[in-house]
């Protein structure tokens, strides 16, 4: 009997054995199922690891193989004058990067492109990032993304293009562009390599100017090729309306270029003020630079001497001593003064008028119109010093004005209490204290204005990027044309306060018109419109040495105009005029320049004629007794240089005169050691018989504008975070590295001035 038999024939049997094997097929099936559900549950698990918990991680990796992520720069806001003209603005540039994987001959590609794109040669070191070896640098250090040059002019992008090399590729950035060139060069400043703010006010309103950057990504395939890019739009800058008004700011700068090569200073400065509501209207530098051309910009160049260089007023600050002696009640112009002669003594130490000036009993507009020493010096005497240094204060001298420019200093002013017996006199005729043209501007625009104090600015209006507009009406940026007013605004700007009454500023702008018409300011004189002013001279000070220069000055005019209603104040500062047969006094040199600005910024602005066109300006008195001459000094020097330990520490005078100090160890020609090196020295002429009548006395000035001891930010692009290190270290900078790998960015750029010390901030990536 085979086995189906045995089967069919016991039935009941095999169906016991069948239910016996139930149980233990189930729990094979089950255990197959679980198997298979632990399975699924692994792979899940995997998946979600992968594929969520870590899928930022795999991305970001992704990118890396597959993307290159750089920054893009925003187009900074725009800056304006006042009738909406362009004097900064951006455009597009195209800028050269290099995918190293695919360059196969390195030397010879980046030779062929530094051919093209390197600007300048081995004597300017400030072109060294697009010279050969640095471009090779960095092609050398990165696989998929190397700078080659950036923002190149269309010439040489076109260059570029007609190489048509293998692994050369074109971005488009933005680029800073200057259409007016040198015009108010040293209030803008310019932008360098990586769009930071350098100077004027491009540095001082980067942060709002700049924008927010957006990012671009660069897509390449498995072989590292580019395949195209995708950009995330950064966001604009605010745009900024200035109140310089770009024809003055031009006629301003024509009649200091004049002056210049007249008079061959070392340097110029030039301020226009409306003295109705203290808006800066020009402000020139001689020598200047050229924004577009930042690589060949220097420290010297980019120096604003208007707000960051002080000196002795000297004769123009009698100006502050009449008027404070004038409000007192005093005196009045028509009072009598006893000059005695020419000569004061009063705590030992004699004070003296010009050797030619023996004036006896004259009347107190006589005095300020012969610039006599001795009446100044008797009007702070009845004053005492308190009330003296109050006025002195209020009219703007000792603080900073709040103009927005960077590198302002408050200027050299010691209170009362650490004045010396006979500084009160010193000071009334412009000694022991330091000023900067603007202040000096500040203070003839209070007395043209009717006695308040406005201080100046530059900044009339901002536009955010929401459209809304800060200090006008409205949603849209409009001309703010400058018309001559004739009162203060109804609201005075935070600030303002009053120095003298209205009436004695009346009297003072009569008196300032008979410095013009009668005393030591006859070359300020205009062809139609009247006119006021001071002349000033002075000796510069060696802060080393701490003596007077006897062979260089500061020549200055501080003016209004018209007398009877004034709409512009204009002061012109002239460093070591001494050149083409020209007097270096403040009445020879400066004074010129004040009319010939006065003139054609009235004739363009159209204010009416206030007296004859040609009437004949010949005066009363005369006669050669008006020239004045130089006096001996009389102002304490140390005493002025102590002042400086009083400054802020972020003061820029304080830097310069120890960077000075630290320069005198170095052994110079004695010209060359006496001069103020913040700017370039043009050629000097000796001095010539001109000089012999000059037509104003010489008050020995300071002079503390000075090179500042600066190093340049070495070229880090490119490099890796080990020889960044190195290079921060020999150039004397502090670090900070941001991520790791290669440096893609660097903050200041490369080139920068900065001081020794300073920070500089790189971003790596890799």
């Amino acid at each position: 009997m085979n086995h189906l038999d045995l089967n069919q024939s016991n039935p009941r049997s095999f169906r016991t054995r069948a239910r016996a094997a139930m149980p233990l097929l189930r729990m094979r099936y089950w255990l197959v199922c679980l198997g298979f559900l632990v399975w699924g549950s692994l792979i899940v698990s995997k998946l979600m690891w992968l594929q969520v918990l870590r899928h930022k991680e795999f991305v970001e990796k992704a990118q890396k193989q597959q993307q290159h992520t750089f920054e893009v720069a925003p187009r900074r806001g725009v800056l304006y004058d006042r009738n909406l003209r362009e004097l900064a603005m951006t455009v597009q540039a195209d800028s050269v990067f290099a995918v190293p994987s695919e360059i196969d001959d390195k030397k010879a590609t980046v030779h062929a492109l530094a051919q093209v794109v390197h600007v300048g040669n081995d004597s300017s070191p400030v072109d060294a990032w697009t010279s050969e070896d640095q471009i090779l640098s960095r092609v050398s250090a990165s696989r998929n993304f190397a700078w080659v040059a950036r923002r190149l002019s269309p010439e040489a992008a076109a260059k570029v293009k007609a190489l048509n090399l293998k692994g050369v590729y074109f971005q488009k950035e933005f680029q800073r562009f200057y259409p007016d060139n040198e015009i108010a060069a040293q209030v803008l400043g310019y932008v360098g390599v990586d769009d930071n703010g350098l100077g004027g006010m491009e540095q001082k309103f980067d942060g709002r100017l700049h924008g927010e950057p957006g990012r671009m990504y660069a897509a390449m395939d498995a072989r590292r090729h580019v395949m195209g890019s995708t950009e995330r739009e950064p966001e604009p800058g605010e745009n900024l309306v200035l109140s310089i008004d770009e024809n003055i700011q031009f006629i301003a700068e024509k009649a200091l270029d004049a002056a210049m090569l007249r008079t061959r200073a070392a340097n110029g400065t030039a301020v226009v003020q409306d003295v109705h509501s203290g808006q800066i209207l020009a402000l020139a530098i001689r020598p200047t630079f050229n924004p577009n051309d930042f690589r060949h910009t220097t420290p010297q160049l980019l120096r604003d001497h208007a707000v960051s260089d002080v000196y002795e007023p000297g004769s123009t600050f009698k100006l502050v001593t009449y008027a404070s002696a004038i409000d007192q009640h005093i005196v009045t112009p028509d009072d009598k003064i006893d000059c005695q002669g020419g000569a004061i003594t009063f705590n030992g130490r004699t004070i003296h008028d010009d050797k030619s000036d023996h004036y006896g009993v004259i009347t107190v507009h006589e005095a300020l119109e012969h610039s006599s020493d001795v009446a100044a010096v008797k009007l702070a005497l009845r004053m005492g010093p308190d009330h003296f240094y109050e006025y002195i204060r209020n009219f703007g001298f000792g603080s900073r004005s709040g103009l927005e420019l960077p590198g302002e200093t408050r200027g050299l002013l010691r209170p009362p209490p650490r004045w010396g017996s006979t500084s009160i006199g010193s000071i009334a005729i412009g000694q022991e204290v330091a000023v900067t043209p603007v202040q000096l501007v500040a203070m003839v625009s209070t007395i043209a204005n009717g006695g308040v104090y406005l201080p100046p600015h530059v900044v009339i209006a901002s536009q955010g990027k929401d459209g809304r507009v800060t200090g006008q009406q409205g949603n849209q940026l409009t001309p703010q044309p400058f018309h001559a007013g004739e009162e203060l605004p109804a609201t005075l700007p935070p600030g303002a306060h009053r120095v003298i009454s209205t009436l004695s500023a009346a009297e003072m702008r009569k008196m300032m018109e008979g410095v013009v018409l009668y005393g030591t300011g006859k070359q300020a004189q205009l062809n139609g419109y009247s006119s006021g002013g001071k002349t000033g001279t002075a000796q510069k000070i060696d802060p080393v040495t701490r003596t007077y220069s006897k062979t260089m000055h500061v020549a200055s005019f501080a003016g209004i105009a018209p007398i009877n209603s004034p709409v512009i104040a204009v002061a012109v500062v002239l460093d070591d005029p001494k050149g083409g047969g020209v007097s270096y006094y403040g009445g020879a040199a400066s004074a010129p320049v004040f009319a010939q600005i006065a003139q054609g910024t009235l004739e363009y602005l159209g204010v009416p004629h206030d007296i004859d066109l040609h009437a004949p300006r010949a005066g009363k008195n005369e006669s050669p007794k008006d020239e004045e001459h130089e006096q001996e000094h009389t102002g304490d020097v140390s005493a002025l240089m102590a002042a400086l330990n009083d400054l802020p520490q972020d003061d820029p005078l304080r830097e310069a005169v120890a960077n000075a100090r630290a320069a005198s160890a170095e052994p110079k020609p004695a010209k060359v050691a006496a001069k103020s090196e913040t700017a370039e020295t043009l050629p000097a002429e000796e001095h010539t018989a001109t000089a012999s009548q000059p037509d104003e006395p010489v008050v020995e000035m300071v002079s503390v504008a000075l090179p500042a001891n600066m190093v340049k930010v070495p070229s880090l692009i490119g490099m890796p975070v080990r020889q960044v290190v190195m290079e921060a270290a020999a150039a004397g900078l502090n670090l900070q590295v941001q991520g790791r790998g290669l440096v893609r960015s660097q903050e200041p750029a490369a080139g920068s001035p900065v001081k020794p010390g300073s920070q500089i901030v790189v971003h790596c990536a890799r």
